[in-house]
């Protein structure tokens, strides 16, 4: 299920793993690409990844077909574990993937295994989700741990979500069983913005997860704000409901 090995790739900086995975919690695909503004694709390394088989309904995650130069690729749901090395700065190991399907439990195992061999300090979850608030305004995020000492010293609230869960959920469950301490971020996207992409909510998350790793952000997304924005104003000047 887990192709992971450590190589040689030496002694790691106080590593903290980052997760985002697309799905229910990744309205707008904000949380996965508020992770991808961390990892540098030109210097960073793959050392792991999780077999997409078990995991997924084929039937409702389908898997792409390319064709290059003649020669036919089926592209499967990728879970890649990506080591990013930030010079003085801590080092961060990023999972961008999907939410599988099946075996959450045996998904969740992979994770923690891989922050376990790699000594990561901590596992930090992000999200995005629909709320009932306007895009004229900057997206509010937050974020809780368990961890009485990380939420003191980053000014996050205890967990108190019960209800239908995720599998961010799971996972936040089993860091917890293995003491592994663990945060959790949330973004929230206008609900009639589901469908659209939304930069303003990648960037509000992206800086509250800079302030987490103490690794400063480096994508500037204003040009794209600005964009979306005016996307945005024309989705609400054509719905007479939401003009309201």
């Amino acid at each position: 299920m887990l192709q992971f090995s450590t190589g040689e790739i030496g002694a790691l900086d106080r590593p903290v793993m980052l997760v985002g995975l697309e799905g229910w919690f990744d309205v707008a695909s904000a949380a996965t690409q508020a992770v991808e503004s961390f990892i540098d694709h030109d210097h960073a390394v793959t050392v792991g990844e999780i077999d997409p088989d078990p995991f997924y309904d084929f039937t409702q995650q389908r898997p792409l077909v390319s064709i290059d130069d003649g020669i036919r690729e089926v592209r499967w749901p990728a879970n890649e574990i990506v080591l990013q090395r930030n010079a003085g700065h801590r080092d961060i190991v990023s999972l961008v993937g999907v939410e599988p399907h099946l075996y959450w439990a045996t998904y969740v195992e992979a994770i923690v295994t891989v922050a376990e061999a790699l000594g990561c300090e901590a596992v930090v979850t992000v999200g995005s989700a629909a709320e009932a608030i306007p895009h004229t305004r900057r997206p509010p995020v937050t974020g809780s741990s368990a961890n009485a000492e990380l939420a003191r010293r980053l000014g996050l609230v205890a967990p108190s979500y019960e209800g239908v869960t995720g599998i961010a959920g799971v996972l936040h469950a089993a860091l917890d069983e293995r003491d592994i301490p663990s945060v959790s971020l949330r973004v929230g996207i206008p609900h009639y913005l589901m469908n659209a992409e939304h930069p303003q909510a990648t960037d509000a998350l992206s800086r509250h997860l800079g302030h987490v790793l103490g690794v400063p952000v480096s994508t500037d997304y204003r040009e794209q704000i600005t964009a979306w924005r005016d996307v945005h104003d024309e989705i609400i000047e054509t719905d007479e409901q939401l003009r309201m």
